[in-house]
């Protein structure tokens, strides 16, 4: 295939072509047995594939394999598009099944393709969650937002201060990497949503401020801390712990990420998964594409949930372009291969820029990686609920990793990862005797053994390319290991 410069469009005219070429979604439940293929051809504009893959996390929905292709030379029926297929089950493997999902991703994707250009849609997951209208609204929510120095009692102390001037925690999230913490917590002035007045937010910045650097081990120590106004349209509050940490540079610590394994790009499943079965650390590799012009970066992780967002997310918040991408796994392994360029053009040239993007890549996957115990709290949403259960916690010696709050209909129910002060592994006596002490608070906590049905049953994997003689693997270095079989596998998967 030989590489064309993609046209110019002019700004004014991208809402006009967006409304000639809308995209056009596809549910699939004939062609495989295992999964259900999301079919999606989209015009390719900027942020578009992190919409897709966000809007399909945000359903619950598992993303086990991936075919991504958009470049100005790929032309379908007269106009230049992305076209994206995704192998999707829900969280215990099952195929999807509600006949009004196609018509939801494409009207969530295009808000103005929606009759009258009405509400947004919504939508009911397979765990309960409401995507759209009647999901989690946090547009009338002041945000709090810090990044910090992580340490014990660290969300205990900022939601003490929030309780001692009248505030509630709606809802929000909390991650910690390499010694660092970052949290988005959507407050109110009552559990019942009543808006915070403005002549407040000041001060609450102030006083927590005042807390996280009191608190500081380190003379010096940076931190940061923000309270924003009630705003539609926020940043998706993962994609903004993201930045958060981002801009902390938590990305710095720690050895070089080690090069990718490249023969698990090019073995079958049998053989790749005997040899990955104890090679689940993150792993990046950066080559460049001279005669394509593309930076290749080739990935192996540990599979788990949301990671084809995470690693889209930081790549467009560092500003590069995924032209072409193919993800799958190969039984506990995620790979991920991808084309990109920067905005500017420019591909990764320099190793400096090589060590920081590989860097940011591996911190994206492993803020989120699954470290610590799994409880599941609920109970009725209450003003100094949150702030109640981590004083408990800090009392008992225990820690947090990561923390998801959420509000439904009445009920508060939050997700913590915990260990010890110390970060060792918590016991399941030291567990039973904080549950309880809540109990007493009207607090329910289970523990929870693994994430609800991970892994989904399923047989995908990423495909071996055809071996290429001596001769012309020497002439074609370096070159992707994927590439060839990438053209191949989306005309099959689109025509």
């Amino acid at each position: 295939m030989k590489y064309v410069s993609g046209p110019y469009f002019e700004p004014d005219f991208d809402p006009l072509l967006d409304r000639f070429g809308t995209p056009g979604v596809v549910v699939d439940n004939e062609t495989r047995e295992d999964c259900t293929l999301v079919k999606v051809d989209s015009v390719n504009r900027d942020g578009v594939l992190l919409e897709m893959v966000q809007l399909l996390t945000d359903l619950d929905l598992v993303i086990s394999k991936s075919y991504i292709s958009s470049d100005g030379g790929w032309l379908m029926d007269g106009k230049y598009r992305r076209p994206s297929l995704f192998h999707v089950t829900d969280q215990i493997g099952r195929k999807l099944t509600d006949p009004s999902l196609p018509e939801f991703i494409q009207r969530a994707l295009v808000p103005f393709h929606r009759p009258g250009n009405g509400p947004s849609p919504k939508f009911t997951t397979c765990l309960g969650n409401v995507v759209g209208p009647g999901g989690p609204d946090v547009s009338d929510c002041a945000a709090l937002e810090f990044t910090v120095h992580d340490r014990p009692g660290l969300l205990s102390s900022i939601t003490s201060v929030l309780v001692d001037n009248g505030c509630h925690v709606a809802s929000g999230q909390a991650w910690t990497h390499n010694g660092r913490a970052a949290g988005v917590l959507y407050v109110t002035a009552t559990a019942g949503g009543a808006t915070l007045h403005p002549s407040r937010w000041a001060r609450i910045e102030r006083l927590v401020n005042a807390v996280v650097d009191a608190r500081e081990n380190v003379t010096g120590e940076r931190h940061w801390v923000c309270m924003s106004e009630p705003v539609q349209g926020r940043v998706h509050t993962e994609r903004r712990l993201h930045q958060l940490m981002h801009d902390d540079r938590d990305y710095e610590s720690g050895p070089a990420p080690t090069p990718v394994d490249e023969e698990l790009f090019s073995m079958g499943e049998k053989a790749a998964t005997a040899r990955t079965a104890r090679r689940t650390e993150t792993r990046v590799s950066i080559d460049g594409w001279e005669e394509r012009g593309y930076a290749v970066v080739k990935m192996t992780s540990r599979d788990r949930p949301r990671l084809l967002f995470d690693t889209v997310c930081a790549l467009t918040d560092m500003h590069y372009v995924v032209f072409h991408a193919t993800v799958g796994s190969q039984g506990p392994l995620a790979i991920q291969e991808y084309y990109i360029r920067h905005k500017d053009g420019r591909t990764v040239d320099s190793n400096a820029e090589r060590q920081k993007v590989s860097r940011c890549l591996v911190a994206a996957v492993e803020r989120r990686a699954t470290h610590g115990m799994r409880v599941e709290v609920r109970a009725a949403d209450r003003s100094g609920l949150l702030s109640d259960f981590t004083r408990v916690l800090r009392e008992h010696g225990l820690s947090l990793l990561r923390v998801e709050i959420k509000r439904h209909k009445d009920e508060a129910i939050g997700t913590f990862y915990l260990v010890t002060d110390t970060g060792g592994e918590v016991l399941t006596e030291a567990v039973r005797a904080v549950q309880v002490r809540v109990a007493e608070m009207d607090i329910s906590l289970d523990i929870i053994k693994e994430a609800p049905g991970w892994p989904p049953v399923r047989k995908t994997s990423v495909p071996a390319p055809p071996v290429a003689g001596p001769q012309q693997a020497q002439q074609e270095r370096p070159r992707p290991s994927l590439g060839s079989l990438l053209w191949s596998h989306l005309w099959e998967a689109l025509k």
